[in-house]
């Protein structure tokens, strides 16, 4: 177990931004460190080298014209060449090798290949093209270098002689072989090394510590908005938060503070919609309860005051009856686990279905109720949901309309969407108004919404239906004149949760 809760406190470290953010810059500085150790010490290689190659050549060549001069490649006797490449190869800790023409070494510092005869590539080469100057190699793994420097004897020659190799007046005699150790180089290598990993072990300290300061300095705004938000969280506080001005953080509050708002809107809207369910459940009740008792307390009441009453008491019992099924079924729609039963629906059949229901209400009021669809219209849509649209809007266009009044119902289609207009003739809502038509129980004229039976939630349901679909629903109203819905729903179902 407590294998599994270490293990469980790694990953969550892990996950910290803090951490990650400590590390990407602990890491980055201590790898720049090291790239920078390896560059610094190839660069000083390469040129300790360079310096080092430039340096015997130059000894090199002077010597190779002491050679010519002295005649020694005939005659190796001489003491004064012998001390200078004895004095050259102890200089440099290497090893001089005089070699003639025929590929025959006439001196060797070593004692060791001295009479012998050395077959090499490089040696042959630079016979034959001894005035393209010296030849190097550094070999890195046995630490030195290798130089070959042509023997170069420069004659008179009347007739120019012109040969594929060299200038016609140059002859290659012979050429010195020298290695030169490069342990000096090494030595100096391994103390830059050891001193720049001290260097180095400083700067990692510095820059780990660094990069702790940075990450708790710039992600300590994140702690105050974590602490800002578990004060909201616990009910302390319920106002905005402020924090520094960073562009990350910045968005982050906005964001937050427009939820919080969102849900302070929300809270506001419960508390009201459940005053408003209390007090539309109550009047109904309250009316039942009046008449009853008024029953009650009477004797040999007449049978006609009885029917009456009874009368009233159904009506009042339908009015709750109908308040409580709006209800249902916008909780149902306010679900975010509502889903919609998605068919392919004939919507010009299904809307003459709905006004075939509302046509006996709109001839009581002597209310003229039409149709007019400019094509066949087939639409993959929540045939329920759908019909409920059309039947709020058309049952208000018909309660809120004027004696001897019309509503029209015009259905048009594009190649995305299909839109639906609810036009009336109706008295019409006050522009103060337009912005409240959607909220629940809200009522432009309380009085004869209630004389009229509505509930006030009609078009919350009807709205809530549009935006199901992925739809949208629009209002145009002018007092005294008449009301038109429009609503546009998409003919395909794509991107509608199902």
């Amino acid at each position: 177990m407590n294998n599994i809760y270490n293990s469980l406190k790694v990953k969550d470290i892990f996950k910290s931004l803090k951490a990650r953010f400590f590390i990407i810059v602990a890491v980055t500085g201590l790898i720049s460190c090291l790239c920078m150790h390896l560059i610094i010490l190839d660069s000083y290689e390469d040129r300790a080298v360079s310096v080092r190659t430039t340096e015997v050549q130059t000894q090199l060549r002077i010597l190779a014209n002491h050679l010519i001069f002295y005649n020694y490649l005939q005659s190796p006797s001489s003491d004064v060449i012998n001390a200078e490449l004895d004095m050259l190869a102890n200089l440099y800790d290497g090893r001089v090798m005089v070699i003639n023409d025929d590929l025959k070494v006439v001196k060797d510092t070593y004692n060791i290949s001295q009479g012998k005869t050395i077959i090499s590539e490089e040696v042959v080469n630079c016979l034959k093209t001894g005035s393209k100057g010296t030849v190097s190699k550094y070999d890195q793994s046995n630490g030195y270098i290798e130089l070959l420097t042509p023997i170069i004897e420069t004659e008179v020659i009347e007739e120019q002689d012109v040969s594929e190799y060299g200038n016609p007046n140059e002859v290659v005699r012979g050429v010195l072989l020298t290695s030169v150790s490069t342990d000096t180089i090494e030595t100096t290598m391994e103390i830059l090394s050891n001193r720049a990993a001290t260097i180095e072990v400083l700067i990692a300290l510095v820059i780990i510590l660094f990069a702790a300061m940075v990450s708790y300095a710039l992600l300590k705004p994140f702690d105050r908005i974590t602490a800002a938000i578990n004060d909201i969280k616990e009910g302390y506080t319920d106002q905005p938060i402020v924090g520094p001005n960073y562009l990350e953080t910045d968005a982050i509050i906005r964001a937050f503070n427009a939820l919080l708002r969102r849900m302070k809107v929300l809270d506001d809207s419960r508390q009201e919609f459940v005053s408003n369910v209390s007090h539309e459940l109550k009047t109904p009740i309250t009316s039942m309860k009046i008449l009853a008792d008024s029953l009650l307390t009477q004797e040999d009441v007449p049978n006609e005051v009885y029917k009456e009453f009874m009368t009233d008491i159904s009506h009042e019992v339908d009015r709750e009856d109908k308040i409580i099924n709006d209800l249902l079924a916008l909780v149902k729609m306010d679900k975010t686990s509502a889903g919609l039963s998605i068919t392919s629906v004939d919507v010009v059949a299904l809307t003459e279905s709905v006004l075939k229901r509302m046509r006996p209400i709109a001839k009581k009021h002597n209310i003229d109720l039409t149709l007019e669809s400019k094509r066949a219209i087939t639409a993959e849509i929540d045939e329920v949901k759908i019909s409920l649209v059309i039947m709020n809007l058309v049952e208000n266009a018909i309660k809120y309309n004027k004696d001897n009044g019309s509503v029209k119902v015009e259905l048009d289609a594009d190649h995305q969407y299909f839109y639906m207009k609810v036009i009336d003739t109706g008295m019409g809502i006050p522009e103060d108004a337009l912005d409240h038509i959607y909220e629940r129980f809200y009522r432009v004229d309380k009085s004869r919404s209630r004389e009229i039976g509505g509930t006030g939630l009609g078009l919350a349901i009807a709205r809530n239906a549009v935006l199901m679909h992925r739809g949208s629903i629009d209002v145009k109203s002018t007092l005294g004149e008449g009301t038109t819905f429009s609503v546009k729903l998409p003919l395909f179902c794509v991107g509608v949760k199902q």
